[in-house]
């Protein structure tokens, strides 16, 4: 039984040696060392023994369990070594090679007007508000003095929830509830950016969604002539400086007077072409002054607070500012109509 051992110590020993990865180690550990190997099947054996060989044979084969343990260990060390040495070179990194180009995304054409807007107004003085996109029948339209025969209130024209509730069809409702808020105490300056809806077919020039700003300034003894300085203002830094502004007569329910708004036609120069219909001024918004009823059901006095208005498209705004000629442009997500108003 000595030379037994001894034939498998060497026999193990060579095994483990020509081991070459991980897998065939273990089939070795496996073979020697488990519960049917030779070594095992030795100390099962050991019972057939005398008494004075007992000892001896046991202590030769523990002795030869723990060289091919030893051995094992070692070889399972160089093996791991040797596989991250191979895993490092195939993953290896040329720092030399030139990197993938990201593609960073870029702010929505609305999103950029909308900001310029801001910031115009803002540097004017004005604040910005925001208000619920699903709006009360008394904010969209009564306190706007729209009545409850106004053409504006038709069903075909709004998304109604049920008779109290709707989707809001302008942003002038965020102008009524802040002139609440202030509690008839003046002065009062903001701009309302936001989202509106309406029951319109969509085409190249019309959405059932679209954005509108609109603006309001209330304090006392605030005249026509501010409201045109502002305007003005606001399309020189829009525009241009060399754009001008004409103010036509009109009407809405929550201004009095009214008017609509035009810019000069930045492709003639004014001299009339196709993009202007010949006119030499194209049309940007509606405003005038707040509408006496509209002040008073607010709070305001209106006999020592006056105001203006007035509101925009944003989509307008970009198709002029960027010779866009359709407005689902802006909601299709075309990337490379997107991509064009990339900043730098």
């Amino acid at each position: 039984m000595k030379e037994r051992l001894e034939s498998l110590q060497q026999e193990a020993l060579l095994k483990v040696e020509e081991a070459q990865d991980s897998k065939a180690l273990q089939e070795v550990r496996v073979a020697y060392l488990g519960k049917k190997g030779p070594i095992t099947e030795v100390l099962r054996g050991m019972g057939k023994l005398s008494a004075e060989e007992r000892p001896l044979i046991g202590q030769m084969a523990n002795d030869v369990r723990a060289a091919i343990t030893e051995k094992l260990e070692q070889k399972e060390q160089e093996l791991q070594e040797k596989e991250i040495e191979a895993q490092l070179a195939s993953e290896s990194i040329d720092v030399t090679l030139p990197g993938r180009p990201v593609q960073l995304g870029a702010s929505h054409p609305l999103t950029n007007i909308v900001e310029q807007v801001e910031d115009i107004f803002i540097g004017m003085g004005f604040e910005v508000e925001e208000g619920p996109e699903v709006e009360t029948d008394y904010y969209n339209f009564e306190a706007l003095n729209l009545p409850k025969d106004h053409p504006a209130r038709d069903m075909q024209d709004s998304f109604y929830f049920t008779n109290e509730l709707l989707l809001r069809t302008q942003t002038s409702p965020v102008q009524a509830r802040t002139m609440e808020k202030y509690q008839g105490k003046g002065p009062l300056k903001i701009i309302c950016p936001g989202k509106v809806f309406r029951r319109d077919d969509d085409d190249a020039t019309h959405s059932h969604q679209f954005m509108q700003i609109e603006g309001l300034y209330v304090d006392e003894n605030v005249r026509m002539s501010d409201l045109k300085g502002v305007l003005e203002l606001f399309a020189k830094k829009m525009f241009g400086e060399d754009r001008n502004i004409r103010l036509r007569p009109s009407f809405f329910p929550f201004t009095e007077p009214s008017v609509e708004v035009d810019v000069s036609c930045g492709i003639c120069k004014g001299q009339g072409c196709r993009i202007c219909k010949h006119t030499g001024w194209i049309e940007i918004l509606g405003a005038g002054m707040v509408h006496p009823r509209v002040l008073e059901m607010s709070g305001f006095d209106s006999k020592k607070y006056s105001g203006f208005a007035f509101g925009m498209g944003v989509e307008r705004l970009a198709m002029l500012k960027h010779d866009i000629d359709d407005i689902r442009h802006f909601y299709t997500n075309d990337l490379r109509f997107l991509q064009q108003f990339r900043r730098a």
